[in-house]
């Protein structure tokens, strides 16, 4: 999703941080000391310590391609405006009025605010600037210009900052000035269009799909950008469409209607390309879905269900083939599981090598026994909750582990403890409070 294009980045509050489980390839390691003094592990252990990010966005995507890079270790500054904050925290359920979609889009982030629009926020963001690396924004094309923060103004003050700007369209084009939301993307990228069953309307995400495809694509870019400045010496300027990261996760779609002119058309649960690829529902009444992409899974799958003479069929030998007879082949998947409970198909399913698995819910995905393996579901103590579960970080390194320092802090928490590390002193804090930048 794209900012605002007036509200500036805030903070404000107070309160002290969170826990502090890492993960490495064992699971998740509570470290004492910063249990009891969250401040001292702030610094992070991970390979990206050192590196100082300022998150200036909002939902979605900028603020958690900021997260992905404070799980490794990045010091990530969380700035709001003083008044409006991030949405996200508002977003969804709450608890006690705490926003818990929050405490994992804020994790490992110190929170501040600061009214950009204001000549004091102003000079404080290009004195943080000056102090960073990276910075991450998804303001409307030529806020931050006429807040006189445009790249010419931030690269001045530090030439080798990496500046990642995420929009809906954009910095250029016929659409770049139009407000937009990640679930436009959804529509305009195609995605919509093949999602849902052949007879029903374009179906779209009851998630942020794609602000979280462009948030992985951010991060990647922005490691990208640092390793250019590895090499050159200096920063330079991200530029990242919330529409464009989507369209190349779906696939070669504009490569098929370039060469065949062929339109993917909505096909629900099935694929095209293969058969058997369904959802098909067992006696017990659960749901399992099921994939043979590849010709030899398909033939496991037709001698486990007792279909084998499918096999002989000239048209099983493509995926292609099996696609066009779909109804066959899931007729005779579906009925076979129909008959057993899920625990036997997947224990069969398993002694065959072929493909299956349950359709969970977030019951099934907290007490699953794998998702329990990888750690993938950590808990964390929190000031505000007490222990709460949260999704870890994304990926194991076997000699840098990232790990959760700490849940998303209240509002503003570390503004006065951000601006003295700056070098502002008590009185240049308070004038900026009352001209009301902070």
């Amino acid at each position: 999703m794209t900012g605002p294009s007036d509200p500036a980045p805030s903070a404000a509050g107070s309160g002290g941080a969170g826990s502090v489980p890492g993960r490495s390839p064992q699971g998740a390691e509570r470290t004492a000391a910063a249990l009891s003094d969250p401040a001292g592990a702030r610094p992070g252990q991970g390979p990206l310590s050192g590196l100082r990010v300022l998150d200036l966005a909002t939902l979605f995507a900028g603020p958690l391609a900021a997260t992905l890079l404070g799980d490794f270790g990045a010091e990530v500054v969380k700035v709001e405006h003083p008044t409006v904050p991030d949405p996200s925290r508002g977003h969804g359920p709450a608890k006690d009025g705490i926003g818990l979609w929050w405490k994992l889009l804020g994790r490992n982030k110190r929170a501040m605010t600061l009214d950009l629009s204001t000549p004091g926020g102003r000079d404080t963001l290009l004195r943080l600037a000056a102090t960073a690396d990276v910075i991450i924004e998804n303001f409307r094309p030529g806020t931050l210009e006429r807040w006189g923060l445009g790249w010419p103004e931030l690269s001045a003050v530090n030439p080798r900052l990496v500046l990642a700007r995420v929009t809906a369209f954009g910095q250029q084009g016929p659409y770049a000035h139009r407000p937009g939301f990640g679930t436009l993307a959804e529509a305009m990228s195609g995605f919509a269009a093949v999602t849902g069953e052949p007879d029903g309307p374009p179906t779209l995400p009851p998630f942020g799909l794609a602000d979280s495809i462009a948030a992985l694509t951010c991060a990647y870019a922005v490691m990208t950008a640092l390793a250019g400045r590895d090499r050159t010496g200096h920063g330079q300027v991200v530029d990242l469409a919330i529409i464009e990261p989507i369209l190349t996760v779906i696939g070669p779609q504009p490569l098929w209607y370039d060469q065949l002119g062929y339109v993917q058309p909505r096909t629900g649960n099935r694929s095209a390309n293969n058969s058997p690829r369904n959802t098909y529902r067992s006696a017990d009444g659960r749901w399992l879905a099921v994939s043979a992409s590849a010709r030899w899974i398909a033939e496991r799958v037709m001698r486990l269900v007792g279909r084998p003479e499918l096999i002989a069929e000239p048209w099983f030998a493509t995926g292609a083939g099996r696609a066009r007879h779909a109804d066959v082949l899931d007729e005779a998947v579906g009925d076979w599981i129909a008959r057993h409970k899920a625990e036997e198909v997947v224990c069969a399913f398993e002694d065959a090598e072929a493909a299956v698995a349950p359709v969970y819910d977030v019951r099934d995905v907290m007490a699953d026994p794998q998702f329990a393996a990888l750690d993938t579901v950590t808990e964390i103590e929190d000031p505000e909750l007490g222990p709460l579960r949260m999704q870890n970080v994304l990926f194991r390194l076997s000699g840098t582990p990232g790990g959760i320092r700490w849940a998303g802090r209240p509002h503003g928490a570390d503004t006065a403890e951000v601006l003295t590390e700056l070098g502002l002193t008590g009185p240049e804090i308070a004038a900026l409070r009352t001209e009301g930048a902070l």
